[in-house]
């Protein structure tokens, strides 16, 4: 790969988009860029809204990984690649895309960003971020209240009956897949500013 990659994943509420944000903040958009696997949900035009509604955008099978990893390759080979864009009151594709070009750091974000093998193993750096299942719940509900419009209740029951059922199954293993694992987003954390160190040397080093 021309672009070095680094996976940040974590459950749900754990700051894995601030972190990512953060970073390219810090170092710059003409260094770093940044992929939602949120991007990569399934397309489900296909499908009535209520059999979109039904789907379960917590499992694996929510998400086009050959789609990605596809599109690695060609950033890889063409130096752009087209990314795209999800709506999630639809659950639908935009027509519109989203072009990225060649950067040092590609970051690669998402609580499945890091759970297929084959894009696992194109990642240069595996970040995890361990985050009290608390915490991210209430992060989750304020989220979810202002962003997306739903009841408290609504959010509460689906966090505990399917997204911490599938966080448990299919998200917590990827810590032991992980090279890092921050316990906080903050500059006080010696894990955090390894990975600044990390990005820092990368970055000099393309200069």
């Amino acid at each position: 790969m021309r672009y070095n990659i680094i996976g940040i994943t974590g459950g749900s509420g754990s700051g894995k988009t601030y972190l990512s944000n953060f970073i390219q903040e810090k170092f710059g958009k003409d260094n770093i860029n940044i992929i939602q696997m949120d991007s990569y949900y399934n397309d489900l035009k296909h499908l009535i809204m209520d059999e979109r509604e039904k789907n379960n955008f917590d499992h694996p099978k929510a998400f086009d990984f050959n789609l990605l990893l596809n599109h690695l390759k060609i950033l890889d080979s063409k130096g752009k690649v087209d990314i795209p864009i999800y709506d999630y009151k639809t659950h639908t594709r935009e027509s519109k895309t989203n072009t990225i070009f060649t950067k040092p750091i590609l970051i690669i974000e998402g609580i499945f960003a890091v759970y297929n093998e084959k894009i696992r193993a194109l990642m240069n750096l595996v970040v995890f971020i361990d985050i009290d299942n608390n915490i991210r719940k209430k992060r989750r509900i304020e989220r979810d209240i202002i962003q997306r419009k739903r009841t408290k209740e609504s959010i509460i029951n689906q966090y505990e009956n399917v997204v911490e059922p599938m966080q448990k199954k299919y998200i917590l293993p990827m810590k032991n897949k992980s090279n890092l694992i921050l316990k906080e987003n903050s500059e006080k954390s010696y894990e955090f500013n390894k990975l600044i160190d990390y990005i820092n040397k990368i970055i000099y080093k393309n200069e």
